[in-house]
């Protein structure tokens, strides 16, 4: 019996290690039938040199081209408002018609009073030409003569004094008419009939303003201001081209204004509360969809450069420290990183000014499967090349 035992066991521990490498040769043989990983496919793109058109956004407001404030240039009652609040005027309308009965009653009374000096002129001035002739045969005495001279001299500049009365009471009627100086839309009115008005209050009777074309004022930082001098002054943008001063708006709710506008000046004078300078551009508003005091978004062409790098912005990776950096196919067929210094998006690109230059590969699908120094196999992208000249915004 103890003999079967230790037979037993002697061949349990004979199979044991014969069962092992059994299994380790199966264990081997697999591994070596395991086809080698593929290579990685990636698209690439290759990179140009594009010509941009740098822009610079900026937020700014509406003004009205013209504003006019209708005062009265006399006093007395309101007898008619003869406009509707709102509507569109032209220069030459009648706004308002004051009471013209005291300034018609003056200007007869001033043509009356013209009328007497000018009645007596004649025989005055025929009695200093007798006492003229006379004096000199002694007839009358030097003195009558003076005195008749001094009456046709009084006459006359009565004459004149009524003249200028006669012609200020007719201004004054004249008045009474309040009329608008432009042309352009009215706001409401301050007063109804009955008001007692006077001549040059502070309160405006009603605003006209002329909102085809109107300004539109936006502010520029000096920052941004002798950052776009210096992108001048080294050959990095050229104002030179056709179209430069036009200038695009964006409406508060992000729709775009259909017409452009045109870049009118650039303040010479820095706000000292904002250290920004004030830029006016015109735009037409024959609709008037652009009204006085809107917040719009003004994109200002700020010149065009011919030697720039767009890459789309699916390309662009970063490190665990946040720095851009891309990946592109180099010498024979193998990923490289490159670290790149970016500018601005523009769209769904960035825009590089440094770590790339022209015929370099990038990757722009598949990077997931790729890592530095791994070689990979280029095939046709589905993202097509910019082509053009994109406009580069850049947010002040």
């Amino acid at each position: 019996m103890q003999f079967n035992e230790t037979l037993h066991n002697s061949i349990k521990w004979s199979v044991a290690p014969a069962a092992l490498l059994v299994a380790l040769s199966w264990t081997g043989c697999g591994r070596q039938q395991s086809p080698p990983p593929p290579t990685p496919e990636v698209a690439v793109m290759t990179v140009e040199h594009q010509q941009i058109v740098s822009t610079t956004e900026l937020p700014g407001r509406t003004a009205a081209y013209r504003v006019a404030e209708i005062r009265p240039q006399v006093n007395g009652l309101i007898q008619k408002r003869l406009f509707t609040e709102g509507a569109d005027v032209k220069a030459g309308d009648v706004l308002y018609q004051i009471d013209p009965a005291p300034f018609q009653a003056a200007l007869d009374n001033a043509k009356a009073a013209l009328g007497r000096s000018e009645a007596s002129l004649p025989s005055i001035r025929a009695r200093t030409e007798r006492y003229k002739d006379l004096v000199t045969e002694k007839a009358v005495s030097q003195q009558d003569y003076d005195d008749a001279a001094a009456a046709l001299r009084q006459n006359e500049a009565d004459i004149q004094s009524w003249e200028a009365a006669v012609k200020t009471a007719r201004i004054n009627l004249a008045y009474t008419r309040v009329t608008a100086p432009i042309s352009g839309r009215i706001g409401r009115s301050s007063v109804t009939e009955g008001a007692i008005v006077t001549a040059y209050q502070p309160m405006a009777l009603a605003t006209i303003q002329q909102l085809d074309p109107i300004y539109v004022d936006v502010q520029q930082s000096t920052t941004e201001l002798l950052r776009l001098q210096r992108r001048l002054d080294n050959g990095q943008l050229d104002q030179s081209g056709s179209g430069q001063q036009k200038v695009k708006l964006i409406m508060a709710d992000g729709v775009p204004y259909s017409l452009e506008g045109t870049l009118q000046f650039r303040d010479v004078t820095v706000d000292p509360g904002t250290g920004s300078v004030t830029l006016r551009a015109v735009f037409p508003n024959p609709e008037a969809v652009l009204l006085p005091g809107m917040f719009v978004q003004a994109v200002i062409k700020e010149g065009i450069n011919e030697h720039e790098i767009l890459i789309p912005q699916q390309a662009v990776s970063r490190d665990h420290k946040g720095d851009p950096f891309a990946l592109i196919v180099g010498a024979e067929d193998q990923a490289q990183q490159r670290p790149l210094t970016l500018d601005r998006a523009i769209d769904d690109q960035w825009l590089v000014t440094e770590g790339l230059e022209p015929g370099d590969r990038v990757i722009v699908e598949g990077l997931q499967r790729v890592r530095p120094g791994v070689k990979v196999k280029v095939v046709p992208a589905s993202i097509k090349p910019v082509t053009g000249a994109p406009i580069a915004p850049q947010a002040n």
